[in-house]
């Protein structure tokens, strides 16, 4: 869960700066990739986890 917040919060970040600082928009397009990609990752995990049976 650590990595999660750790992932987000850089992705929010390289967005911040990609959008703040001219010519840089690959860090947002990255940052926005990045964000994407670990909320597919967090929901993928939420839902094996959700599988599993309860002893």
């Amino acid at each position: 869960m650590i990595l999660f917040l750790l992932v987000v919060i850089v992705a929010i970040v390289l967005g911040i700066i990609g959008a703040v600082a001219h010519g840089l928009l690959y860090l947002l397009v990255i940052g926005a990739v990045l964000l994407v990609a670990d909320l597919v990752f967090i929901a993928m995990r939420w839902r094996r986890s959700a599988r599993t049976p309860q002893r």
